[in-house]
């Protein structure tokens, strides 16, 4: 399908597809998943651009959403589409001096809200801002201030502009669009400073989407998409961007807490995440593995052992299979592994990219090993997500995949991945020394990340900026500790500490369910969950883990002491970006003097 611009995709699926179902979301009231057709998301979109037109937005405003995955969400970014007008995803745990920022840094007179929480700290901006001047609430039972008297709701919002004013406007706006024009801009998460806007114009996502077509033929309109992480994250949009322009069906997961039960209840074939998920996912199935006994037991090791064989060890590398050993696969495919993926709900699964952050090899290992199909993946904001991912055969775990093709790739000074293509940015918004400092003189982008070339095969190595040089002059990679000893059951949340230190210590956050259940099996007396944390024969046990996963690390690179701590990192203490990274200054500042104890004599 060929297009020029976002603002038309919708339209163009819609003639095509008409009444099959788009979008999916589960009802607040009745709690029931209910479809919205292709007809009426088009239609919805062009309500909401003629609302926006009516209201007096113009072309190249820029348009704030603040809010949770929700369908409105969708029909507000292409209804700025047709207005060619820009729009600026704010997450929907933002603090109101996050919220303030990006309202006066992109100039946003118009912001949509989801919910409660996110209409009082708009509000509040409101009060103190010169910018924005009105909201828009997409939940209808959202309380408005007694002093508001400018807000709307959205389903009142949309009923302004129906008349042949706003529709002709919008018609001339939609036809003048270029590709050039600024769909959106995506503010970074700050964690090495404040936040930057990242310009992608539409042919960032037209050369995605292309890109994407090569390299990912098995997905098609016959695909059920879980819509899982923040639509203001751009993984989340691009690959959403994708479905719609795939006419896969998008399943809105509007409460990040219900995940779990939403994929369950809709079984999806796709869904794009991040390491995090997959962990738990592990925990969760290592868990039910190692409490079985005897036959049972036996039957889990084989079928994983077989499993590997299958996928990794012959499918993968390309050898010929045995009759034996793929008749063996399909009675476990059929039996043991759909039982585990049923658990989870993915047994319908088709691709479920991940990328965002290292995920463990061990972790990766097993999920291909159990037939889950996680392709993992690398990319940016700054390039519209996807730089390299897996190809279908001849993957290597470790690895971060093959390039896309129109991307290039090479690695500078410090071994710094360097990407140019048409899916990188155009600039930070306002912010021209930081754009040039980004980019080198034969116009690739700095990423940041230190990697290496194999054979064609980019691997990650470590963040740049994330890199600790030891008192004693050697370079430590956080992350890699951090993933590696992150495998642990008993470890929920952990970072490394090294930077300018005689060694490597780390704050550890246990998982308390699984520390309780050993405690309980070994018959370790306790009243508070806390009372574990210094309890001897729990910290010997957790010390000889510990250590056995670090055992090919280098002895400089080894966590020697660590510290548990009884509550884990959020968002809302300021100790992660809304990205769930860990804002590794803040928490090594906060945290000081715990730190600090680690490294007395």
């Amino acid at each position: 399908m060929n297009y020029y611009h976002l603002a038309v995709l919708v339209h163009r699926q819609a003639a095509r597809y008409g009444k099959r179902t788009a979008l999916k979301y589960r009802n607040s009231v009745e709690k029931k998943w209910k479809n919205i057709s292709w007809k009426v998301f088009s239609k919805t979109v062009q309500k909401t651009a003629w609302a926006m037109a009516e209201l007096g937005v113009k072309e190249e405003d820029r348009i704030g959403i603040y809010s949770q995955n929700m369908a409105q969400y969708l029909f507000t970014e292409f209804g700025s589409y047709a207005n060619r007008a820009s729009n600026v995803p704010i997450y929907a745990t933002s603090s109101p001096s996050q919220v303030e920022y990006i309202v006066n840094d992109a100039q946003i007179k118009l912001l949509f809200v989801g919910e409660q929480f996110q209409y009082n700290n708009a509000f509040k901006v409101q009060q103190d801002s010169s910018v924005l001047k009105k909201i828009i609430v997409f939940d209808n039972t959202v309380k408005f201030h007694p002093e508001d008297k400018t807000s709307i709701y959205y389903d009142n919002f949309i009923a302004t502009g129906e008349n042949s004013d706003a529709e002709v406007l919008v018609n001339v706006r939609t036809k003048s669009r270029q590709e050039t024009d600024i769909a959106c801009i995506i503010y970074t998460s700050g964690t090495t400073g404040e936040p930057k806007g990242v310009v992608l114009p539409h042919s960032c996502f037209l050369e995605l989407f292309r890109i994407h077509d090569i390299r990912l033929p098995m997905v098609t309109n016959k695909d059920l998409s879980m819509n899982f992480l923040p639509l203001a994250h751009i993984f989340e949009k691009a690959w959403s961007y994708y479905c719609i322009h795939k006419g896969v069906t998008i399943a809105m997961n509007q409460d990040a807490k219900e995940i779990q039960k939403s994929i369950k209840q809709v079984h999806p074939t796709l869904m794009c995440s991040v390491p995090r998920f997959w962990e738990k996912v592990y925990a969760g199935v290592s868990e039910k593995i190692n409490s079985s006994k005897g036959f049972m037991k036996w039957l889990y090791t084989d079928a994983i052992r077989a499993g590997k064989r299958y996928n990794l060890d012959y499918k993968n590398n390309g050898i010929k299979i045995s009759t034996g050993t793929k008749i063996k696969f399909h009675i476990y495919n059929n039996t043991v592994f759909r039982v585990l993926k049923m658990v989870v709900g993915i047994e319908r699964g088709n691709l479920f990219p991940c990328a965002g952050a290292p995920i463990s090899d061990a972790i990766c290992e097993f999920l291909l090993s159990v037939n889950i199909p996680i392709i993992v993946g690398y990319g940016l904001t700054e390039t519209s997500a996807t730089v390299s991912f897996y190809p279908p055969k001849g993957f290597i775990i470790g690895s971060v995949g093959t390039i896309m093709p129109g991307v290039e790739v090479k690695l500078g000074e410090g071994d710094e991945i360097l990407v140019k293509g048409k899916t990188v940015l155009r600039e930070y918004y306002n912010k021209p020394e930081e754009t040039a400092k980004s980019f080198t003189e034969d116009g690739f982008f700095r990423t940041g990340d230190a990697g290496r070339f194999e054979n064609g095969v980019l691997y990650m190595t470590e963040r740049i900026k994330d890199l600790y040089k030891t008192s004693n002059g050697k370079y430590i990679a956080p992350q890699a500790i951090e993933t590696r000893v992150g495998e642990d059951k008993y470890i929920d949340m952990i970072v490394a500490i090294a930077d300018e230190r005689k060694f490597v210590s780390a704050l550890i956050v246990p998982d308390y369910k699984a520390v309780k259940e050993y405690a309980d099996e070994n018959s370790i007396p306790y009243k508070e969950e806390e009372d574990l944390l210094t309890n001897k024969d729990f910290l010997r046990m957790l010390d000889s883990r510990i250590e056995l996963l670090q055992a090919h690390f280098a002895p400089y690179e080894k966590i020697k002491k660590y510290t548990l701590l009884p509550e884990p990192l959020t968002m809302e203490k300021g100790e992660l970006t809304n990205t769930l990274k860990v804002k590794r200054k803040f928490v090594a500042d906060k945290y000081k003097d715990i730190i600090d104890k680690m490294y007395q004599e």
